[in-house]
């Protein structure tokens, strides 16, 4: 059998569709590129916000009129929030909530399909970076956000799995660099009875593995201490911090149910910086949440301005049904959440910019992505910076010394040093 599978949304999304690929081909199926070619099509979706649940939808109906005779598997968060709406979506066969998308393989295999091609050969092809889920759910209680609900309460998977099975992309799959993934990464090993569950997952990692590359995703800023930082002695350990801070209002993250102060988010940042040289920072904004008035905005506008974050994601306020912020008072208009959210951008999309611009004329080792049509090679640095290069050879999924010539298009110019 062939299988197409796609995702949606965060990088939790995108572990997990890679674990089911590895789980098909353990199966005996094979992946394909081309959803054309496919028997079933997979779908993990998003809905964080309104926009990412019409992309779930568009993408299953650009599926179906890609492969009229597929079979589709909507799963995830889209399937537990609107089961009945996935169901009438055009050539769905299975809707698998998040409580069951473990066994979508299982739930697949069940049914009885015609194959229409000879399923390839399963190669692995070597993967530069591998998306490692480690924990699902969330306690806590932002008022904004309808994925605790959908995906629970936090749960960790003990750390000899997680060892076992970075060191088996490490060697069968040749993978560079593991990406910790989560709901509530921060939250690691506390249902195990952990108090410092992350610390610990790293440091196994870093110890027990031969990866060359590991990177932590996003992390709660309440959930790390400065002593966290001394993590970062360790230089596989990539030099990147993804810390949300949703508001520069105090009295906005109070309404969001966040459980952090704007000082107390500066300090920590402060922290992260003196102990970690070329760190990249970066972060999540929501703008135009109920009762967000302009000093609200010019207070976090402020805030924004002054962290300088390497990368910053701005979001305007989505109201999601089950939400307690879909109940509270002084809704901010959609034409207003959307022209803060524009404002934003300019002033995050500056920062970047700068932040790109400290590193040229400096040397960074480069993990490379597959060569694009147009004959560059992608690439990261640990510290998150996106790298293209013209060099001659075959550079994937190599760790490669770059001199990075210049800042252009959103990115630097890099030349391999041999």
């Amino acid at each position: 059998m062939n299988v197409y599978l796609d995702s949606l949304g965060c990088r939790l999304n995108r572990s997990e569709i890679e674990m089911l690929a590895r789980q098909f081909a353990a199966a005996g199926h094979a992946a394909v590129s081309d959803p054309a070619r496919a028997d079933v099509c997979v779908v993990n979706t998003c809905v964080v916000t309104a926009a990412a649940e019409r992309k779930s939808r568009r993408r299953v109906r650009a599926l179906a009129r890609a492969n009229p005779e597929a079979c589709i598997a909507v799963v995830g968060c889209y399937a537990t929030l609107a089961p009945e709406t996935c169901a009438q979506l055009p050539g769905v066969a299975w809707v698998v909530p998040n409580a069951e998308k473990e066994e979508t393989v299982e739930t697949v295999k069940a049914a009885t399909l015609q194959t229409r091609y000879t399923p390839l050969a399963v190669r692995h092809a070597p993967r530069t970076r591998a998306f490692v889920k480690v924990q699902d759910g969330c306690d806590n209680h932002c008022t904004y956000c309808i994925v605790r609900s959908l995906r629970g309460p936090s749960r960790s998977r003990p750390v000899a799995v997680i060892v076992a099975e970075v060191q088996t992309l490490v060697e069968e799959a040749g993978c560079q660099e593991a990406v910790l993934t989560g709901v509530n990464l921060g939250a690691y090993g506390r249902d195990l009875g952990e108090t410092n569950g992350l610390s610990a997952l790293a440091e196994a990692l870093l110890t027990y593995t031969d990866l060359p590359r590991l990177r932590l995703s996003s992390l709660e800023p309440w959930d790390i201490d400065e002593g966290f930082f001394g993590l970062w002695e360790d230089v596989r350990l990539c030099r990147q911090l993804h810390l949300p801070l949703q508001s520069g209002c105090d009295e906005t993250l109070r309404r969001m149910g966040r459980h952090i102060t704007t000082a107390q988010f500066v300090r920590l940042v402060e922290a992260a910086r003196a102990a970690i040289p070329d760190l990249a920072v970066t972060s999540d904004v929501i703008v135009g949440f109920p009762g967000e008035d302009e000093a609200a905005f010019r207070a976090s506008y402020d805030l924004v301005a002054a962290m300088e974050f390497a990368r910053l994601h701005v979001f305007p306020y989505s109201p999601r049904p089950g939400t307690a912020a879909v109940r509270l008072p002084e809704p901010v208009p959609r034409v207003q959440r959307h022209a803060r959210a524009g404002v934003m951008r300019e002033l995050g999309a500056e920062h970047a910019r700068r932040f790109r611009q400290r590193f040229v004329g400096r040397e960074m080792t480069v993990l490379w992505e597959r060569r694009r049509s147009d004959g560059l090679w992608p690439g990261l640095t640990d510290n998150y910076l996106r790298v293209v290069s013209r060099a001659e050879g075959d550079l994937h999924n190599r760790l490669t010394a770059t001199r990075l010539l210049a800042s252009q298009n959103g990115r630097l110019v890099g030349e391999v040093i041999e």
